[in-house]
Formats: C-alpha cells, structure tokens, sequence
C-alpha cells in the first residue's frame, strides 16, 4: 500500500547573488537606525517601503510537493534444510511462516518478500557445508535498497552454519530477527568420522578413526556399541567411550568403490536416529599386479602379450620361455648353456598364489611342468586365481594341456582339428553385451573392417561364455568362472596379426588387455553390474548382464522410501532408468539378483552434525542488530511494531519493523508569494502615504 501526501516549505529565490543581498539590508538597516535616532519623520513608512523592496529582491516563493511514501519490506527466509525434517519442526515452521506473512502483509506501507532455503539433493560433489541461510538472504537483499529494509525474520532451528561475524553484519540493512523451531531442551546422540582414509590397497589394512557424542544428558553414559558394514556385510562390532576416539581396522576386498557404513546404537528418547550412521567411500586400488606369462615356444606373437603386459604401469610381469626343453639332445656342454633354468618350483609350489594371474602362451606338455604342479594351478583357480591360455595347434594333439590336471577348469575341449584357413573374428551375440568385447565392436563398423586370422583350434565349449567366434561359429574366446577364480581361452595364436596391421589390423591390445583385467576382477569389466549416477535431481541407473530380459530396479533412500523403476534396453547390453532424488546419502539398488550402493551428495552433511534447535549460533547476529530470538513452540509468533531507525528495535513479547519514511516526488509546485504587480502596487502606495506625509 501506497500513501500519498502534500508537503509545503518556503523558499527564497533572490534576483541578486545572496551577498549583494545581505550588503543591501545591512545598509538598508543602517539608513533605519539612523532614522529613527534623529527621529525624522516618516522613519516607519521608509521602514516598511525599504523591507518591501528587500523582500522584492529575496523573491519568497511557496513550494508544495507530491510525496508518495514508499512501502518499507521485511524478508521472511523460512529454513527447510534436512535439520527441519525432524520431528514436528516442519510442520511448525510452516504454520508460522503462513501466519506470520498473513499477518505481515495486513500491515500498512510494508512489503513482504519471501525466501526458502533447501539442501539441494544434488548438490553431489564434496563435503556439504550445511545451511547457508545468510548467503540466501544476502542475493534477495541485492535487489532491495538497504533503506527500505524494515527487518529480516529467520524462521530456522538455529542450526545456520554461515552467520558473518557481528562486527561485518550491516546494521543498515535493519534488524536480522528469528523464530525458531524445535526445543531448547533435546538430547541427541552424533556419530562423527574423525578421521577417514579416501584410497586404500586392496587386501592391506586400514585404520578409520571416529567418535560418539551425547548432548543435552543430565546423567552421561559411559559407552555405546558401533558396528561396521563394507559394501553391506558386518566387518566389525566394538564398544566406543562417549566423547572418546575410537580406531577401527578395516580390509578392503575388491579394487574400485568400498561404501563402509558406521552405526551406533541409538540412546533412548534421542532427537533422531540420522546422525546415528556415518558413511564413507574408500577408492580400493590393487598393488602392483604380479601376472606370469610362460611361453611354450618362441613365436610372432609372443612379443605382444609381452609389450602389453609391460605397457601396463599396473603390472609386474615374470616371463619365462621354454628354449631347451629336456628332450632336447644336441650335445651342448652344460657348462657352456647361458639359459636359465626354470624355476618351477619357485613358482608353482612356493609363490604360486602370490601371482594374480598366470597366462599360459602356446604351451604343450614336454614334461617341464609335472602334473603335481599343474593340479597346484587348477587348485589355486577355484580358490580365488586367475588362469589365461592362449592355445597354439599343439591344443589339438595329446601335447595338449588339456590333458593334464588344468581340465578340471579349462572351459574348452579340443576335438583335435585345426583351421587353417583365413577368417574374420567375430564377436558373439552374447559377446556384443559382455563389456569385454561389447565395445570393441562399437568400434567397427562392420566385421571386415577387421583383418583376417588364419588359425584356429577347434574345440568344444563345455562351460561359460564364448564372446568371440571363428570360423564355422566355432567357440574363440571363452570365458569362464571356475569356483572362486576366473578362466580365459583364446583358441587362436594369431592375434598378432592385428597388431601388425595386417588387412587393417584390429583392437587387439584393447582385446587382450580387457581379457586379462576381467581375469584380475577389475570392477568396470564385470558382466553382471547394477549401479547409478547422479544427473540433476535424477538418479540414472545402469544395468549390465547377460540376460536379455530386461529388470525392474528398487532404489531405497536414506529416510527408507522404496521407489521402483523398470529398465529398458539400451546398447550393448547395458539397461537403463532413472528416479527422482529427494534426499542425499546412500542410495541402495535392487534387483532381485544383486545389490549395491550409490552416494548422493555429501555422506555425513554438516547440517546433521549438530542437529538439536539452539540459540548459539544465531544469537550474535541477533544482538548485533538489536534484533529478537523466540521459540515457536513455546511462546508463539511475537507482536509486531513499526518502530524509528534510532529506537529500540526487539523485546521479550515484541519485534521491530523500521519504518524507514522514504517516499518519492511524484508532483511538484512553485508559487511567488509576492507578485510582481502586487509587490509594484505596495511600493507605490508606501511611496504615495510617504510624500504626502512629508507635505504636510
């Protein structure tokens, strides 16, 4: 609302610079004075013409504006943050915000304007800094002359983690008041990771230090329970002292992300449980990768599984070729032989299970490797160990190792034929959605742009995956997952041939290098994955397998709301869907067959560290300001007064409103209030009394 009025002032305009003017009447008074003491005659008629003449000059004038006061405006920043979730807070806020600027806006020449202040669910990168209620008041307040500013009431539970010092609060901007939610007298209980590593190797310990606080007890407890969860499985349970660090060992088991949840048991009548758990991601990295490569025989390809597997920084490579082997006889002394012996027993007795892998390159029985040794690495496959062969025709004869003890995990059996004859190597249909291979067809865009091999060991798939097929659609590349360890087949010794360029060439160090880090577990070959990314305020899932089927994928939030969504089919066997954020933490994704876990923005917020209503930290910026502090549950809205800029501006059962008076001219008028023609008429009618005065 508007108000208008008119206001009046007297002016002077005179005809002659100022100083002229005051010379004038100093003169002017001094002909007066010297009048009246000679006591001539007609001293009041020349009194009265010399002050008419001066007032001439002076020019008075009448000036009347137009005011139109301008409404004064209060900013309300109501606080819907994650700390205003719990209990009946919300709901509290709410009612006075509609209240408070129902009533507000009943007011006469006051403007309201309004701001509410969220956690941004996807605000998803680093640690939260918590509320920034100031900040949200400082951009609405760029918009506003600070003249105009009558107050500024936070409706919050205190919990506002960027209030500026008193001393660079701008008093000008009026008085900062707040209501606040919640009570005075909670008690909570706050898990907080004191200290918490980012990365970690795979299978080395870890040390994670944490504390338990209570706040608003009469009676402290001494201890509480904190369990441990890695990826959802219990790790550890041990008993922390209240207010003390507590060290907690920890062993990451696969490369990539590690979600480690803290919980500790809850306290009986506590605010809320959400500061009961603490969160974090360790990055698992794998140590140098010790892989052996054994190579039957010296051949074309044997360079490229050694360039490859050196080029790798990852990879510590023990490479071995088999140059002599015992049945040769050409009569060489052995004191001139400059080979080295095989360590067989080194490594497949005493190291075998230091080694992540073991690539079999062309290799055939020639009794270098007994079948003790070999039954030791199909036994340090199906406990957890990674086996790669990559055959040579000897696969198809009784040379074969397939012969040998390595049967009981190789997943192709030879049937003694061998191509020889030039083809293309395709990628299977099963293939196209494995992320081994599905990708290197993407990079083709037909098979023949592929160059050609020109052999092949015929064999029969007895088990796992073939992903890639020769001629005849005949198995090529086979995987497999033998008990707890993993097994590749490459039923080829001309992958070479690509490497050289051969009719174009081919992937084949992408090929071989993805086929020996799914052996090695790497977590973004796995052909069975279920996880998400954070877009906006959606959360994007993706879902890999084997199956054609597409899935329907339940996403359970941290405040236990359960949200299904059906995937639909994308390219190269990948799935995908997504859902609505609503709240940051840690997302966990079902699919019947699996599950994991996703972080949504920062894992232990800052606005849940301290959660409970309180009057710290807000209370100097109120003080500072002269502005007022009042609990909503308690003692309710306050009563509102307009008060002046220089007076007091809060009390216990009041808060201010500058009212600030500022207005603009929207009209204006000037009036001479001595006319000319008057002013002549009154000089004359003085100068006409005067000389008939004087003649008598």
């Amino acid at each position: 609302m508007t108000e208008e009025n008119f206001v009046s002032a007297l002016d002077f305009h005179p005809y002659m610079p100022l100083g002229w003017l005051i010379a004038l009447a100093i003169i002017s008074a001094i002909i007066i004075l010297f009048a009246f003491w000679r006591r001539g005659r007609g001293a009041f008629l020349r009194t009265a013409l010399l002050s008419l003449l001066l007032l001439m000059i002076a020019n008075p004038v009448l000036l009347t504006e137009k005011r139109s006061f301008l409404d004064d405006v209060v900013l309300i920043v109501l606080d819907e943050t994650n700390s205003q979730k719990i209990g009946t807070r919300n709901e509290t806020s709410n009612s006075a915000f509609e209240e408070l600027k129902s009533r507000l806006e009943a007011t006469p020449n006051l403007q309201v304007e309004t701001v509410t202040v969220k956690n941004e669910a996807s605000s998803l990168q680093g640690e939260e800094d918590g509320t920034h209620a100031f900040a949200a008041r400082e951009e609405a307040l760029k918009n506003l002359p600070p003249e105009r500013i009558a107050a500024t009431i936070f409706i919050t539970d205190g919990q506002i983690h960027d209030v500026p010092a008193e001393d660079s609060i701008r008093k000008s901007e009026g008085p900062v008041h707040f209501l606040l939610s919640g009570s005075p007298k909670e008690k909570d209980r706050v898990l907080r990771i004191v200290k918490a590593p980012a990365f970690g190797i795979v299978d080395q310990p870890l040390q994670l230090t944490l504390k338990v606080e209570d706040f608003g007890l009469d009676e402290p407890i001494q201890a509480a329970r904190v369990s441990v969860k890695l990826d959802g499985d219990p790790l550890a349970s041990e008993l922390a002292t209240i207010g003390s660090e507590l060290s907690i060992e920890l062993t990451l088991t696969h490369a990539g992300a590690n979600f480690v949840e803290i919980t500790v048991d809850p306290m009986e009548g506590e605010l809320t449980e959400k500061n009961n758990s603490a969160y974090i991601t360790v990055n698992g990295i794998r140590d140098r990768l010790q892989v052996l490569l054994v190579s039957g025989e010296p051949h074309m390809g044997e360079r490229g599984w050694r360039n490859i597997l050196k080029s790798d920084p990852s990879v510590d490579l023990v490479h071995f070729t088999i140059l002599r082997p015992p049945e040769k006889q050409d009569g060489t002394p052995i004191t001139e032989l400059s080979l080295i012996p095989f360590p067989i027993r080194d490594l497949f007795e005493k190291k075998l299970n230091d080694f992540d892998l073991i690539i079999f390159d062309r290799y055939r029985r020639r009794g270098v490797l007994p079948s003790s040794y070999l039954q030791n690495i199909s036994r340090y496959v199906q406990q957890g160990g990674a086996l790669l062969e990559a055959a040579g025709p000897a696969f198809a004869t009784p040379l074969s190792l397939y012969q040998t003890p390595l049967s009981e995990v190789l997943p192709g059996r030879p049937t003694g034929y061998v191509f020889n004859e030039g083809y293309v190597p395709a990628v299977s249909d099963i293939g196209k959605r494995h992320p081994v291979t599905g990708l290197l067809k993407a990079k083709a865009t037909a098979d023949e742009s592929w160059g050609r091999w020109f052999r092949m060991i015929e064999a029969e798939a007895l088990g796992g995956n073939t992903l890639m097929t020769g001629p005849s659609q005949q198995p090529l590349l086979i995987l497999e997952r033998s008990g707890e360890g993993r097994v590749a087949q490459l039923l080829s010794d001309h992958a070479w041939l690509w490497g050289r360029g051969y009719e174009g060439g081919g992937p084949q160090s992408e090929l071989l290098r993805r086929i020996s880090h799914w052996l090695m577990k790497e977590p973004e070959l796995e052909e069975e994955q279920l996880k998400a990314i954070v877009s906006g305020d959606m959360l994007r899932i993706q879902r890999r397998s084997l199956e054609t089927a597409t899935a329907q994928v339940t996403v359970t939030d941290p405040d236990g709301k359960v949200t299904q969504t059906d995937l639909s089919e994308g390219e190269n066997g990948v799935q995908t869907g997504s859902v609505p954020l609503q709240t940051n933490g840690l997302h966990v994704l079902d699919d019947g067959a699996r599950k994991s876990l996703v972080a949504v923005g920062a894992l232990n917020p800052k606005e849940l560290h301290e959660i409970r209503a309180s009057t710290e930290k807000v209370m100097g910026a109120a003080k500072a300001t002269d502005g007022g502090i009042r609990w909503l549950a308690t003692d309710g809205l306050p009563d509102f007064r307009r008060t002046r800029p220089d007076n007091r501006q809060s009390a216990d059962y009041w808060f201010g409103l500058r009212a600030n008076e500022n207005y603009e001219v929207t009209g204006y008028n000037r009036q001479a209030m001595l006319p000319p023609l008057v002013a002549l008429l009154l000089a004359l009618t003085f100068l006409c009394v005067g000389w008939w005065r004087e003649g008598r």
